[in-house]
């Protein structure tokens, strides 16, 4: 996603969502991303949450270079891409970052970077917290996630 601060610096917000229970895992303002920070990023998500089958994303030259596709294959981690022109194909980021961009994006007037990144964070957390899902049965992603665990566990 793209932004912008209060004096025209543009920056960039690299989200990442989990399919099943549409928790929030990751929001990620910065300046620029390149594939390097992503895989940080991402080795962050496996070291706290564990490894994904998949990744699913669009074509953005971040996601289609040889470096994150090596480092998926080393994982083990299936790349899924959208269909150029095919956003509903990842409809979950999709609405993610429609309700990001209007809640935070275009509702503030940010001074600097930290400034995002600390709502950044906290709407992460209000989001996976409290945001019903009618997919999820009107629950937010950390209820249904716990749902799904007790669930597994009986």
């Amino acid at each position: 996603m793209h932004g912008s601060l209060e004096y025209g610096r543009k920056i960039r917000v690299l989200n990442f969502i989990d399919d099943c229970n549409r928790d929030a895992l990751a929001v990620e303002p910065a300046y620029s991303h390149s594939v390097e920070s992503d895989v940080a990023v991402l080795e962050e998500l496996i070291w706290a949450k564990g490894k994904p089958l998949a990744l699913r994303t669009d074509n953005g030259p971040e996601f289609i270079g040889k470096c994150l596709s090596s480092w998926c294959k080393e994982r083990n981690i299936e790349m899924k891409y959208i269909q150029h022109g095919e956003p509903t194909q990842n409809a979950y980021i999709e609405r993610f970052n429609r309700l990001f961009r209007e809640d935070v994006l275009d509702a503030y007037v940010f001074e600097d970077l930290k400034q995002v990144k600390q709502l950044a964070e906290e709407w992460k957390n209000d989001y996976n917290l409290n945001h019903p899902h009618s997919s999820l049965g009107g629950l937010s992603p950390k209820s249904y996630l716990r749902k799904l665990n007790f669930n597994l566990s009986t």
